[in-house]
């Protein structure tokens, strides 16, 4: 017999996440699949800013607030902006009280994970494919063979959504920049030198078309991206297995650069990921498909240069299950409300995003990002 799950949520991220629980504390039960095998199948790692128009918005509709102001990473939203020769042009305290206080990925995730009932999210549920039935119902495959149908479903699951191609043909494309990430482990003890160039918080050294994005987390590490403009393709010619021959590949391209930069990936601790940056088209919609819909990475992948990506799921995910809370009966109505106000909304952080990138690898950088911060201090 078919398994049917009326509410259907393709993927347990933090947008997926805060579906489930605004549903859950509006009446609604939702199975949430996820094709890792367990929710500590893999590090959750990195800050996140969690800003008060969106993902604070989103943390109060699941009515989670008291709960999530003790992840508060305190000092985080300090901000260092250097160039290629370590020379600081810009530095920003942490004086508390913030419209973006920092918390580590990861514990968020664990606070929406507890607030669920039990069973409510499978986990080792890979989907394969999914295809319509008629009068807005789904029926979704998984890798292991078995088939559920659904009444709603919605596609939380990534810039590779496997869901995305019931509404739009959109692929993601890749932008030109490519990160490497790394971890330099108990900085404080066994990297001082880095853990004072980085400081408390957030951390920038940019410079012709490259640099390094870090931060320091709540458990002592540093977190640091390099990033660089660069093919397609360079990625895949590096093997990454190898961590002292991926480190000198890198370093290459920072040969230049001054050596308390370079030791960030000199000094690294364990294996450095490559992470080539993809986005969805600036302003990607769809037509009203009855009985789906998107939110996240799935609807609007961008670039990680506004701090949106994350803020924005769970915006979706708790103005969604408002949503559905509000029309009873009526899903059709619902999702066209929910898309209605998603797709102006996504469409100018992706904007913003697209345009922050190009700023933060000009040939002049960091220059560019400095005057984009001085022109947001005259605004306020």
């Amino acid at each position: 017999m078919t398994t049917h799950h009326p509410v259907a949520v393709i993927g347990a991220g933090l947008g997926g996440l805060t579906l489930a629980r605004v549903l859950h504390v509006n009446g609604i039960q939702a199975a949430v699949l996820d094709l890792e095998a367990s929710p500590t199948a893999r590090t959750q790692g990195g800050m996140l800013d969690i800003h008060e128009d969106s993902g604070q918005v989103a943390v109060h509709a699941a009515g989670l607030y008291e709960e999530f102001s003790g992840l508060i990473h305190p000092g985080g939203e300090e901000m260092r902006i250097l160039d290629k020769h370590a020379m600081v042009h810009m530095e920003e305290k942490d004086e508390g009280g913030g419209g973006r206080p920092e918390v580590e990925r990861g514990q968020l995730r664990d606070l929406l994970l507890s607030s669920l009932p039990e069973g409510a999210v499978h986990w080792g549920a890979k989907v394969s494919g999914a295809r319509p039935l008629g009068g807005g119902r789904h029926e979704v495959t998984l890798a292991d063979g078995s088939v559920f149908t659904t009444d709603l479903l919605i596609g939380a699951d990534g810039a590779w959504s496997r869901i995305r191609p019931l509404v739009s043909d959109a692929t993601p494309a890749y932008t030109g920049v490519s990160l490497v990430e790394l971890d330099l482990l108990d900085a404080d003890t066994r990297h001082p030198d880095s853990a004072a160039l980085l400081g408390g918080g957030m951390f920038f050294a940019l410079g012709g078309g490259k640099g390094f994005l870090a931060h320091r987390e709540p458990d002592g590490s540093l977190h640091v991206f390099t990033a660089l403009k660069a093919p397609e393709d360079w990625i895949a010619g590096i093997d990454f297995t190898d961590t002292d021959t991926a480190k000198a590949a890198v370093l290459t391209h920072f040969a230049d650069w001054d050596d308390s930069l370079r030791a960030l990936i000199l000094d690294a601790d364990g294996a450095m990921v490559p992470r080539p940056v993809h986005a969805l088209p600036v302003g990607h919609r769809w037509d009203r498909i009855p009985g789906v819909t998107l939110l996240g990475d799935a609807a609007h992948l961008m670039s990680p240069f506004a701090g949106e990506g994350a803020n924005l799921a769970m915006l979706d995910g708790a103005e969604l299950g408002l949503a559905l809370a509000a029309h009873p009966g009526d899903t059709e109505a619902a999702l066209a409300a929910y898309e209605q106000a998603l797709f102006p909304r996504s469409e100018a952080s992706a904007a913003a995003s697209a345009a922050n990138l190009l700023i933060c690898f000009r040939d002049d950088a960091p220059q560019g990002l400095l005057d984009e911060f001085a022109s947001h201090q005259q605004a306020d």
